[in-house]
């Protein structure tokens, strides 16, 4: 199995919360500095900037870190917490094989100053890609995280485990997140190079340092990129994950990751006689 940190993919569930928690709406605007100071840390952009304006949309899009952490501090540590619990990471997925990881993330009390600075951003947390697509798949149905399964049905017989899903998010708030996440095609937007004609799609890009293994230490040379996207947008009936590791080069999920989903997308709506809608 694999785990990672998820980097900037986990910015959708931050801004779900918050969106559920009703601590900022769609159109919120916030005006946001080159860089913003948790406790001992300062968390800036992955491209350098000047200050901006952008609503919670567009925190999403451009996937800003400091956005994001400021949409987190508006949850607060407790309901963040809370909320990444609900979405089923730090514990198995019940998906039918052997071997599950869980993960690894922080509990509430053992945050620091800073947690409320690295974790709305997907890092200092350690997830599957699995979960990923779990919890993904709560914002793609609208707000039911269901078990995942390999095997549907054997002979015609549901296989042991499918289930009706727990609530976890309004179809109201399901529906706002996945219209937002169909800005990061859009010009500006971090997949912007990508779209397959008549259809509408939503994801997320994402990025994030490796941990060397010899040092326990953030690598500067080893990452993973990714990318979780769906389509159609209004309507999800594919969900797909890219999950990069190491990649050579260019190392950022928009660039890496976010073409092999429109590759793989482009062939399989048609393949699985998906209708754009």
């Amino acid at each position: 199995g694999m785990t990672f940190e998820p980097g900037s993919t986990f910015k959708a569930f931050t801004v779900a919360a918050a969106l559920e928690d009703k601590k900022v709406e769609p159109d919120t605007s916030f005006n946001l500095a080159p860089s913003i100071q948790v406790a001992d840390r300062v968390i800036g952009e992955s491209h350098e900037r000047g200050w901006v304006t952008l609503d919670t949309g567009g925190i999403l899009a451009q996937s800003s870190n400091v956005g994001a952490i400021m949409v987190g501090q508006r949850l607060g540590a407790k309901r963040f917490s809370q909320w990444v619990n609900k979405f089923g990471f730090g514990q198995p997925t019940g998906v039918d094989l052997p071997g599950e990881e869980r993960g690894l993330i922080t509990p509430l009390e053992e945050y620091s100053g800073s947690s409320m600075g690295n974790m709305p951003i997907g890092q200092g947390q350690l997830v599957t890609p699995l979960q990923m697509v779990s919890a993904y798949g709560a914002i793609a149905n609208g707000g039911k995280l269901l078990t995942p399964r390999v095997v549907n049905s054997v002979n015609g017989k549901p296989t042991a485990g499918a289930d009706d899903g727990e609530r976890i998010i309004s179809a109201k708030t399901a529906a706002t997140v996945r219209e937002m996440l169909t800005g990061v095609f859009q010009p500006g937007g971090t997949a912007s190079e990508v779209a397959i004609p008549g259809y509408e799609l939503a994801g997320k890009t994402g990025t994030a340092n490796k941990i060397d293994p010899a040092t326990g230490t953030y690598s500067d040379s080893q990452y993973v990129a990714s990318f979780v996207g769906m389509a159609p947008a209004a309507d999800p009936e594919l969900l797909i994950s890219v999950v990069v590791d190491e990649p050579q080069g260019d190392i950022y999920g928009g660039s890496v990751a976010a073409p092999a989903f429109g590759k793989i997308a482009a062939f399989a709506l048609p393949y699985l006689r998906i209708a754009p809608k």
